[in-house]
C-alpha cells in the first residue's frame, strides 16, 4: 500500500496531521510493515494557514503509483479550486483505489471532477459548495462512496485516520492505535 499525503499553502495543519498520525502508525506499530507514504506538494516547502512549515518528500509527480491520495482542507482550497495546474495534478489520482479528503479538501476532489453524483462531507460551513460539483452533502464525520472517502470538519481528521486504519488493517489495529493515541472520540 502506497499513500500520498498532499500538502499545500493555506492548508489546515490538523487536517493533515490528524489523519497522518493514525495512518502512519499502521507501519510504526507493525500492522502494515510494508506501508509506504510520501508527503507531496507542488513546491518543496508549504505553510499552513498559521505559518507552520511542512517540507514535502515529493514535488509534483503524478499520483498513478499510489493506492491512496489524501487531501487536507483549509482556506487555501478556495483559490486552489481555480488553479488549473494544481487541479490537473490532482486529476492524476484518477486510477488510485482511494481518493480521501478532510474538510474542504473535498472541494479539490470536486474541482478535479471526482464528486459528480457522489455522497460526500466537508466542514459544515462549506457544505453548500459541494453542490456546485454535483455532490450530495451528508452531515457525517466520515462518508465513503465507492473510491471516495471524505471527512467533515477539522477534528474529524482523527476519526478518518482511525477509519482508514480499520479499512486497511482491521478493527484490532484501529482499536490499538486509538488506545496508543489515548483518543476517546
Amino acid at each position: 500500500m502506497r499513500i500520498a499525503f498532499v500538502v499545500f499553502d493555506g492548508m489546515t495543519a490538523l487536517d493533515f496531521v490528524g489523519v497522518y498520525d493514525p495512518v502512519t502508525r499502521l507501519r510504526t506499530m507493525g500492522f502494515l510493515p510494508d506501508l509506504e507514504y510520501d508527503v507531496c506538494a507542488t513546491i518543496r516547502e508549504v505553510r499552513d494557514s498559521s505559518g507552520l512549515r511542512v517540507v514535502a518528500d515529493r514535488v509534483c509527480g503524478p499520483f498513478d503509483a499510489y493506492d491512496m491520495v489524501i487531501l487536507p482542507g483549509g482556506f487555501g482550497t478556495r483559490t486552489l479550486v481555480d488553479d488549473g495546474d494544481f487541479i490537473g495534478w490532482i486529476r492524476t489520482a484518477e486510477r488510485c483505489a482511494y481518493k480521501v479528503s478532510v474538510c474542504t479538501g473535498a472541494l479539490l476532489w470536486g474541482a478535479a471532477g471526482f464528486l459528480r453524483g457522489r455522497r460526500a462531507t466537508t466542514h459544515h460551513d462549506a457544505a453548500d459548495l459541494l453542490a456546485q460539483y454535483g455532490a450530495t452533502y451528508v452531515g457525517e464525520r466520515v462518508v465513503e462512496d465507492g473510491d471516495l472517502i471524505t471527512a467533515g470538519g477539522v477534528s474529524s481528521a482523527l476519526d478518518l485516520g482511525l477509519y482508514l486504519a480499520d479499512k486497511l488493517a482491521g478493527a484490532e489495529a484501529r482499536d490499538r492505535i486509538r488506545a496508543q493515541m489515548a483518543y476517546r472520540g
